[in-house]
């Protein structure tokens, strides 16, 4: 039951996709906290005495294979070597806004002549899932080599998408940790693993993007409408990175260590194709419709850079040069460790070991945020030094997991009180501020995994700071050290924490405080703002039955 809870309810990361699997059944809606708790839980204590095991079929063929050699010829080759300086140096260029953020992998998509690799969590079945996936294959049918993998939590409505994409020429689909089988939506993909629980809670959180070996984005961002502002009920505030260099052939051989890993499975060894082969092509062209074009992208993004489409034009792309290095967990972590091996190999103890030694500053960024006991002892740690921190992370009202938020709020006051400026989303103030984005009439959510420090040293990645992150999901991560990156991430930090944020104090009890402004005067709120009395409600009878560890 733990790890049904934190399978699939309690998120990996895209919860909202688990939210709107309930809501397209009937069981609940954005704004129900207590329809989003009671069916899981009821259903899967239902499911441990209704449903039998299944186990995963054998893999089948996997040939084994790895990253093409980049070439010289090509029109990402030629931009690759003009954009280039000497030094063995990476150039990155941030991604702050949605619509820039999809444009940039639709440009080297459409652009690349050899090779595409692609890593996934999450690719939903909408109009961005769509376009990325009708996109790769006519890239394959130009004869670039497409190998695709995708997380198998949140596949169930893109199966046979996928399926009949893997029988094109040129393309090759492969699933991370597949179900077994009850394959129509996730709650049947969990009942027919119960007695798998412990592989199954184990999923694949990496988000990478790489084009003829020369360029890549990697960043926060899944493939799903609402991380490129185009969900008509809440979009997320992210970061991806576009860039190009030495850190590329990293990225190239992280995603080779996971192609070719045995928790890795051919999408054709666990979904049975629908349609013949000869149909597949027919097959896949009715399952992805696209009903329109993404949205014009604006003159300039959040840091005055324009359409990465026009230096691509140009034949030189500016970016900013730095040392930086690339870093993942591997495969199959946890599946051959104990918890606490996973916890001190992770993605997540190298980035906590490079934020906990800041000298003199420190802001982080994180949806999720669940610091636990030595997490906070960290964080006091950092105030008896005088290193001043800033955390920015999801109010109540942000979140998508109203739950995973009362991991986070235990530790609110301890925060405080060990000196950290503590800023928190706020859907509304999020809506109004349009240098992140038009987010129109939907609600604005941190989704944003980074971290700057000293002025200095730059993380971005898939990340959170939280148990998950530590034991169970397998992460991605870039540090580059450059001044100029840090400057232009606290430039969009700043922005979230200014002016789409409440900032969090304690009163003279020591009872918490939201503060905000309106029209220059100070507004001090002193319960959890935007939220209705039903929410706070169910968090406050919940959190107490939902141990630590399972958020």
């Amino acid at each position: 039951m733990a790890c049904f809870m934190r399978g699939c309810f309690l998120r990996g990361d895209h919860g909202t996709s688990c939210q709107k699997a309930w809501v397209e059944r009937g069981a609940g809606s954005l704004g129900s906290p207590w329809r989003r708790t009671l069916p899981p839980l009821l259903l899967g204590l239902a499911l441990l005495f209704l449903s039998g095991c299944g186990t995963l079929p054998p893999a089948g063929p996997k040939p084994a294979s790895v990253a093409l050699a980049p070439k010289d010829d090509g029109a990402l080759a030629a931009i690759a070597k003009a954009s280039t300086p000497p030094g063995g140096l990476s150039g990155f260029r941030l991604l702050p806004l949605g619509p820039y953020a999809l444009d940039a992998r639709m440009q080297l998509i459409r652009r690349a002549q050899h090779s595409l690799d692609v890593q996934y969590y999450v690719i939903e079945d909408d109009a961005t899932g769509r376009l990325l996936l009708r996109s790769l294959r006519d890239a394959a049918a130009r004869g670039v080599r497409v190998r695709l993998l995708v997380d198998d939590l949140f596949t169930s409505r893109t199966d046979a998408m996928l399926r009949a994409l893997a029988d094109h020429p040129n393309v090759e689909v492969r699933l991370f940790n597949p179900f077994c089988c009850l394959r129509g939506s996730t709650l049947g993909r969990l009942a027919g693993s119960l007695g798998d629980l412990y592989r199954v809670n184990h999923r694949m959180h990496n988000k990478l993007l790489i084009a003829d070996g020369r360029f890549a984005v990697a960043g926060g961002r899944n493939i799903s409408d609402e991380y490129f502002m185009l969900n008509m009920s809440s979009n997320f505030v992210d970061m991806d990175a576009f860039m190009l260099g030495a850190v590329v052939p990293q990225l190239q051989n992280i995603f080779d260590q996971y192609w070719n890993s045995e928790v890795v499975y051919p999408v054709q060894a666990i979904v049975p194709a629908a349609v013949p082969r000869s149909q597949a092509m027919a097959e896949f062209e009715r399952l992805s419709p696209v009903e329109h074009a993404p949205p014009e992208l604006p003159p300039v993004d959040a840091l005055g850079y324009g359409p990465l489409a026009e230096d691509l034009e140009a034949g030189r792309v500016g970016l900013i040069w730095a040392p930086a290095r690339a870093f993942a967990d591997v495969p199959d972590k946890l599946h051959k460790m104990s918890p606490e091996e996973a916890r001190a190999m992770s993605v997540s103890s190298e980035v906590r070991m490079k934020i906990w030694s800041a000298e003199s500053d420190l802001v982080i960024t994180s949806p999720y945020m669940i610091p636990g006991p030595l997490g906070i002892t960290a964080f006091e740690q950092l105030g008896q030094r005088k290193v001043k921190t800033v955390v920015v992370t999801n109010s109540l009202a942000a979140t998508d997991e109203p739950l995973v938020h009362t991991g986070y709020s235990r530790y609110r006051t301890r925060l405080l009180e060990s000196g950290v400026d503590l800023y928190e989303i706020s859907p509304e103030r999020t809506r109004r501020t349009k240098r992140l984005g038009v987010f129109g009439s939907s609600f604005g959510r941190l989704h944003a995994k980074t971290a700057v420090v000293d002025g200095r040293t730059v993380f971005i990645g898939s990340m959170n700071l939280d148990p998950r992150s530590d034991t169970q999901n397998t992460e991605l991560g870039i540090f580059i050290e450059s001044p100029q990156l840090a400057k232009e991430l606290l430039r969009i930090v700043n922005i979230s924490k200014l002016q789409s944020a409440y900032r969090l104090r304690l009163d003279a009890r020591g009872n918490l405080e939201w503060l905000t402004m309106d029209d220059d005067k100070e507004i001090v709120l002193t319960e959890e703002p935007e939220t209705s009395l039903w929410l706070r409600l169910h968090n406050l009878l919940v959190s107490p039955f939902v141990p630590e560890q399972l958020l």
